[in-house]
């Protein structure tokens, strides 16, 4: 199973320069505290950042095992951020990237 190991963690420069630190921080307090040891964890994760109210939830989608989970925070949405975030695991090296940085 993925993620099991974390050596080192990263974010790219597309994660770097569309999304403040904090969000940055939030995805991973999500993978340590929420789904770690609770779901089965692939090599690549994808989350949607949603407007909920006007207010930023995270939905994490794990379509091969049918998961859905939306996690729900106070920051305010902004409609720049991206919709689409994968978090990847390679080897223990774990790195927030967008999906047209995977190329």
């Amino acid at each position: 199973m993925a993620f099991e190991h974390t050596k080192e963690r990263y974010a790219s420069f597309g994660i770097a320069t569309s999304l403040p630190h904090t969000i940055i921080d939030t995805f991973w307090d999500i993978l340590d505290n929420y789904l770690k040891d609770v779901v089965p964890l692939d090599r690549t994760l994808t989350f949607r950042l949603a407007n909920h109210s006007d207010k930023l939830s995270f939905e994490y989608h794990d379509v091969k095992r049918q998961i859905l989970i939306v996690f729900d925070y106070n920051t305010p949405f902004d409609p720049f951020f991206p919709e689409i975030v994968n978090i990847t695991d390679n080897a223990g090296i774990e790195t927030i990237i967008l999906p047209h940085e995977f190329d």
